[in-house]
């Protein structure tokens, strides 16, 4: 279940490997170097339940360094690669983190030291002459100096990982460490594992390392004892080159993936051998049922869906043959209790939409330094049923079906309007790579619904194609959900995680507020 225990068993197989360079480490140098990494930390006088930030592209480093903060007994905050030194920065001040391993490669790195006064304990990973420059230490120097030897005290740790910001600004999700030995597992492996993964999996990872489900599977993967081969960066016809060259059997997606591979031509989709694929996940948004039905299509009945937050609090699952007979559901509970409620905590019928809540035995997590954050999370009555903000309805079988996030509902005269349905009908249209629907300012009903496309290529912006998009729209919707006006972008502002920052939309949009 850790490093240790699949070095003893396979020590020159692949734990990790490259995709596009074919650079790996075996199952002995990971937990060599996880070990050493776990030494420096001990040696920095670091203990069971500190914190250590992760600044990093996609890397090998990222799989040695996050392991040796876990069988620490640490928590371990992956940052954003894409954010701001300052946001960056308010991260690792936010988690008291005493160390940071920063890389390199990312400019932001070399002005990152000056904004973190209280991190004492800086490593650049990659380039150990601009260590020195930017107040950082070189990482490989560091780290090879201490023994390979497993610290004496190695409990398991776990992630303390920064919601997006997509509401608002990021709040860290803390959950209360084990206290167990690192050997009886991490949090969730066993538990959350319908998949089928085990010592046999190979399995592609194509987003980010920074965010809590590319992490957290990779993490999985490994402590069952399979392969991660890692992507530096999402790229959809690269995507199905590495499943046939490396025999992928397990993989994990976002849906705006999906639509991106179905965009290939014909004859780039068909070129590649896709026979090793065993189980496609996906999660993180919704996604359209016309798209997922045609990825079934292509892939075969291998789509696995799940519905759940960093908080792990509760978790929903899907299988192929569940969805086909439910689409556009995302499962049943699978580890906790559903609940339906309305906006004062009443709990509600199968059939009523309302807020959805996970109920647990205890609540498993809190937002940390933010007592008022966690508590607008948690239902009305029950201290231990916890919510993501997400509005649903349960059927008469149990499955759930996710109307909207709460935060992004339109309320246009009095009538709610969620716009992922919209959403879900404009993506269908060819000239469409990507799409946001939000509302803006209206005098007379108090908002109304906006649209924001980004073309796919070979379309051009204008009045005669917004005029076709809310024509093709009236054509598949209601006439209330029919956006009133249709703007275009180069570039929606979606994180590679496939999370949308509609609040950088919407702000463009409505009247600066206090």
């Amino acid at each position: 279940m850790y490093p240790a225990h699949w070095a003893s068993i396979k020590p020159a197989t692949p734990a990790v490997i490259d995709a596009a360079s074919g650079e790996q480490i075996s199952w002995q140098e990971l937990n060599d170097r996880s070990n050493q990494v776990a030494q420096l930390l001990q040696h920095l006088g670091l203990t069971v339940g500190d914190h250590v930030s992760i600044f990093m592209e996609n890397n090998l480093d990222y799989f040695s360094i996050g392991w040796g903060v876990m069988r620490s007994g640490m928590y371990v905050t992956c940052i954003n690669r894409y954010l701001t030194p300052e946001e960056a920065a308010y991260i690792v001040e936010d988690s008291t983190s005493q160390v940071i391993f920063a890389s390199a490669e990312l400019a932001q790195t070399k002005e990152l030291g000056t904004l973190i006064p209280n991190c004492k304990h800086r490593f650049m990973v990659g380039d150990e002459t601009a260590a020195m420059q930017h107040d950082f230490v070189a990482y490989e120097e560091a780290v090879s100096a201490q023994p390979k030897d497993p610290i004496a005290d190695e409990r398991a740790g776990d992630t303390m990982l920064y919601s997006s910001g997509t509401t608002g600004r990021p709040k860290g999700i803390k959950r209360p460490l084990s206290g167990a030995h690192i050997s009886k597992g991490l949090p969730g492996v066993e538990v959350n594992n319908p998949y089928g993964m085990n010592a046999d999996t190979v399995y592609l990872s194509p987003a980010p390392l920074y965010h809590a489900a590319p992490f957290g599977f990779c993490t999985r993967a490994l402590a069952l004892g399979g392969t991660v081969v890692m992507m530096k960066s999402f790229d959809p016809e690269l995507s199905l080159r590495y499943i046939e060259q490396y025999s992928i059997t397990h993989s994990q997606w976002v849906p705006t993936m999906f639509i991106r591979m179905l965009k290939l031509d014909d004859d780039v989709k068909g070129q590649y051998d896709l026979a090793s694929h065993q189980c496609a996940i996906h999660a993180a948004a919704p996604c359209p049922k016309e798209i997922k039905q045609q990825m079934m299509h292509w892939w075969g009945p291998i789509l696995w869906e799940y519905y759940a937050g960093t908080e792990r609090n509760g978790t929903c699952v899907i299988g192929p043959q569940d969805w086909l007979a439910h689409p556009g559901s995302v499962g049943r509970a699978y580890n906790s209790v559903l609940r339906i409620c309305d906006e004062s905590g009443k709990e509600l019928p199968a059939g009523e939409e309302g807020m959805v809540y996970f109920e647990q035995s205890v609540r498993s997590f809190e937002y940390h330094n933010a007592p008022d954050k966690t508590q607008s999370a948690t239902h009305p009555i029950h201290d231990n049923w916890t919510s993501l903000g997400d509005v649903g309805y349960v059927d008469e079988e149990g499955f759930l079906y996710l109307t909207d996030r709460k935060a992004y509902m339109i309320i246009s005269g009095g009538v709610n309007i969620y716009p992922q349905e919209i959403e879900d009908a404009l993506i269908m249209h060819e000239a469409v790579q990507d799409v946001a629907v939000f509302g803006v300012p209206n005098d007379d009903f108090g908002e109304e619904v906006k649209a924001v496309v980004e073309l796919a290529t070979g379309h051009e912006a204008g009045d005669e194609l917004a005029q076709t998009l809310m024509a093709f729209a009236k054509a598949n919707l209601a006439g209330y959900k029919v956006p009133r006006s249709v703007d275009f972008t180069d570039a929606l502002p979606r994180l590679p995680t496939g999370k949308l920052y509609k609040r950088l939309l919407k702000d463009q949009y409505w009247p600066a507020k206090d």
